[in-house]
């Protein structure tokens, strides 16, 4: 989404100021407002780290112009970065494993980017590791990495947070977002309780997940429908700082599929599976502000709806549970 009045010269300049609204579904007492990061060029939250972490690597000399981005992604990330990648001069190659959206494939490939397809059962640490084998055998190649790279986490901080405090004039009681790199949730984290240190953090992941493990709990590993949130290994995620966070959601993947079909007939929002599962935990948030269950410096919950459910159509997500393909 853009504000803009005058023309722009570069889709670059479209990436943020999205757009906070309001989730019916949340009490008056503690509403719940989610950003529509679908708006975003790319279409997800990742355009923001896209152009943010290719800026600042291009001004650091990570990389030069002409030089080449190699990414493990299970998608958004891949289409963030191959949107940024060829407006600054970059080539992009990305590693997917296979079982995650077509969609995202062929939108990647579309915006001049390379995909690379591992096996599936060997998961995502596969991909990161081939990934950097690749970017090895290249002249002028880097990894971002999304899973280990502060910058990260820092675009949230420099610019998803502050938009938000903008929206809400600063009054944010909790922030609540899904991990899967952590990343959106590390920078607004650190933002918000540098505003005020009592904001209540909440991290969601998909039951099934091993985020848990981070806070010293035994999780029994199971695979999940819900995309683009969750682990099954936690070294991965070096971003993740157990300190900033109060508590960790797991929400079961009937609940998301329950909630996205909720939120596209009585609100309108089509999203997909995790801005399912943060409104299910942001809710939670909400009532416990309001019932006086959580102690929070203002009402408002604040969260994200990532990306848009028109890229998982083929995965049944609006067909019934059973139907729906993870």
């Amino acid at each position: 989404m853009t504000t803009h009045r005058e023309p722009l010269s570069s889709v670059l300049e479209t990436i943020g100021e999205t757009p906070l609204v309001r989730v019916h579904d949340s009490p008056d007492e503690a509403p719940v407002y989610a950003k529509l990061e679908s708006f975003n060029p790319g279409a997800s939250i990742k355009d923001r780290i896209g152009k943010y972490m290719l800026e600042r690597m291009l001004e650091r000399g990570d990389v030069g112009e002409g030089g080449t981005v190699v990414e493990p992604t299970a998608g958004n990330t891949g289409i963030g970065l191959a949107v940024a990648a060829k407006q600054l001069g970059l080539n992009a190659v990305f590693v997917v494993p296979e079982r995650f959206s077509v969609e995202k494939q062929q939108l990647m490939r579309a915006l001049g980017a390379e995909v690379v397809n591992t096996p599936s059962e060997d998961g995502m640490g596969f991909a990161i590791d081939r990934a950097h084998q690749i970017a090895e055998e290249l002249d002028d190649a880097v990894v971002p990495q999304q899973f280990s790279n502060p910058l990260n986490a820092e675009a949230h901080y420099e610019t998803t947070a502050p938009e938000i405090g903008d929206a809400l004039d600063g009054e944010v009681g909790a922030v609540v977002a899904g991990c899967g790199t952590a990343g959106t949730l590390m920078g607004m984290a650190r933002y918000f309780r540098e505003q005020h240190p009592d904001t209540h953090v909440v991290a969601v992941e998909p039951a099934g997940s091993a985020y848990r493990e981070f806070l010293g709990e035994d999780v029994d590993h199971e695979e999940y429908k819900t995309e683009g949130i969750g682990t099954h290994d936690i070294d991965r995620n070096e971003l993740f700082d157990p300190a900033l966070v109060d508590e960790i959601q797991s929400i079961p993947d009937r609940a998301v599929h329950d909630e996205m079909g909720r939120l596209a007939a009585e609100e309108g929002q089509l999203v997909a599976s995790s801005a399912a599962a943060n409104a299910i935990a942001s809710k939670r948030v909400a009532r416990g502000i309001r019932d006086g269950e959580i102690d929070a410096p203002h009402d408002a919950v604040v969260t994200v709806f990532a990306d848009s459910s028109e890229r998982y159509l083929s995965k049944g997500v609006y067909r019934s549970f059973e139907e729906w393909e993870g």
